[in-house]
């Protein structure tokens, strides 16, 4: 029989057995009262409440219990079980969702959450979410109002439009917007522009989920007014343009633009309904970079209805904005499927303040991120690059070199995905006196960069781990990277 043991710090919980190590058996553990009682654990409960403490060290004591029947439970282990237990506390509660340093040289990354928002939309955030507001309340008439109304002024005052209505996201903008106008009916869409993007979003899909029978027409390559003319019948009810925002296709191309097809639709006396995807609400080209469709631009063209994302090229949150014919949107915002995707409190307040961010227009660069961002300039970037190589080059030698480099990064999110940004960076390569092992060494720095207290994403190109610096904040995110140099050494030692 074992002397029962006391709790009291000993090795990491989890390490192998040795033949050295004496085994724990199931009768050894202790029972979860008795755990709760140690004075190690006490404070756990003044601090997190006594059901959740005592819920983890059920969860503990059980796989604590399934590893002893295996002999694989030490009596360091069982000493140490006061400590994994505030373990498992701080886990359990810790976010998942967490800050991360974009070092990928894409700034709007789908997968790292798209547009980061202005500090003027985070306080009106917290100020509205933070009491009751008047989501659905009219002020001045004192009744009830529509939700729609708190950014529809702005959307028609930025873009011309005679309406607009938000859901919460482009994906869902389309599909109740096709749903509305031309459910049970035909849609017309030009093969070259039945697109798929992220998760498996596919045109002809959503057509199908709208109830709309697509009408394809014009090849892969190339699309004719002729081609929609000669499509156009009884059937039809909506005359579509997609922007295609995430390919590209060159040599004999052709399509036909939204100012061409608007009155092909008009004497047919159908919409025509285009999705921008990106939207842009600014000409990109004043900063020197590559333009991108309006919604200001195709409503003057003759379009009906227009799309467009919130997080993306706006700098917002993810929203679907639609724009367009007074008559039209009306009847997309009465569509039964609209309540079900109508944008929550949370990002419509957001929305309204990137919205007015709009309103000043020579402000842009200095108040909207996204714009900040893409608009940063490159010898600013290089000057941040020089600065951290020294620190850089501390924390990962003697296992890596670390050079600045010139870079070529993306705007992001399905955005021009040809064109690329100039931009500037660290590049760190293995020192191995040959290739063997490179990969290796690479997923252990990427590991190490993605375990640090505030996670440091970058991307490896030809054999080495590039950072492109164009979205480090110098204010906000470098001081943060520099504080993490010394702990990154530390894993890499």
């Amino acid at each position: 029989m074992k002397p029962e043991a006391s709790m009291v710090h000993g090795p990491t919980a989890g390490s192998p057995v040795r033949s050295s190590d004496p085994v724990a058996a199931p009768k050894d553990l202790p029972s979860v009262d008795r755990l709760l009682r140690d004075p190690a654990v006490t404070h756990l409960m003044a601090r997190h409440g006594h059901a959740f403490v005592a819920a983890e060290a059920r969860r503990l004591l059980e796989s604590s219990r399934e590893r002893a029947l295996t002999d694989a439970l030490t009596v360091d282990e069982l000493h140490r079980l006061p400590v994994e237990l505030e373990r498992h506390c701080v886990e359990r509660l810790a976010p998942r969702m967490r800050r991360v340093i974009n070092l990928t040289g894409t700034v709007l990354h789908t997968n790292l959450g798209r547009a980061l928002l202005a500090d003027e939309a985070l306080r009106h955030v917290l100020a509205c979410m933070s009491s009751p507001n008047n989501l659905e309340f009219d002020l001045a008439r004192g009744e009830r109002g529509d939700r729609d109304s708190l950014v529809e002024s702005l959307l028609c005052d930025i873009t011309g439009a005679e309406a607009a209505t938000v859901v919460n996201n482009n994906a869902a903008a389309v599909l109740l917007g096709i749903a509305a106008l031309a459910g049970g009916k035909e849609a017309v869409v030009s093969r070259g522009e039945l697109v798929e993007i992220g998760g498996a979003f596919r045109m002809p899909d959503v057509m199908a989920a709208a109830g709309a029978r697509l009408v394809e027409v014009g090849t892969t390559n190339r699309t004719h007014a002729r081609d929609y003319e000669s499509a156009i019948g009884p059937g039809t009810a909506l005359l579509m343009k997609v922007h295609t925002s995430n390919y590209a296709i060159h040599g004999f191309t052709s399509s036909v633009s939204e100012a061409e097809l608007a009155p092909i639709a008009k004497a047919a006396g159908v919409p025509l309904m285009t999705d921008l995807g990106s939207g842009s609400l600014v000409d990109l080209a004043q900063w020197g970079l590559p333009a991108e469709p309006l919604p200001q631009a195709m409503l003057a063209d003759g379009c009906d209805v227009v799309t467009f994302s919130g997080d993306k090229l706006l700098g917002g949150p993810q929203a679907g904005l639609i724009v367009g014919r007074r008559d039209l949107v009306q009847k997309i915002r009465k569509f039964p499927m609209k309540r079900a995707l109508r944008l929550s409190k949370l990002p419509m307040a957001a929305l309204e303040a990137t919205l007015r961010l709009y309103l000043q227009p020579d402000r842009l660069t200095q108040d909207l991120p996204t714009l900040r961002l893409l608009t940063r300039p490159v010898d600013q970037i290089e000057a941040q690059a020089q600065r951290l190589l020294s620190r850089v080059e501390e924390a990962v030698a003697p296992r890596f070199d670390a050079r600045v480099s010139a870079m070529r990064g993306q705007i992001g999110s399905g955005s021009l995905p040809v064109e690329t940004l100039p931009s500037a960076g660290l590049v760190l390569t293995p020192r191995l006196p040959g290739k063997r092992g490179t990969g290796r060494a690479l997923d252990e720095l990427l590991t190490a960069l993605r375990s640090l207290p505030l996670p440091v994403i970058a991307r490896v190109q030809a054999d080495e781990l590039w950072m492109d610096l164009r979205c480090l904040d110098e204010a906000r995110e470098e001081p943060d990277f520099i504080e993490q140099l010394a702990r990154l050494k530390e894993s890499l030692a």
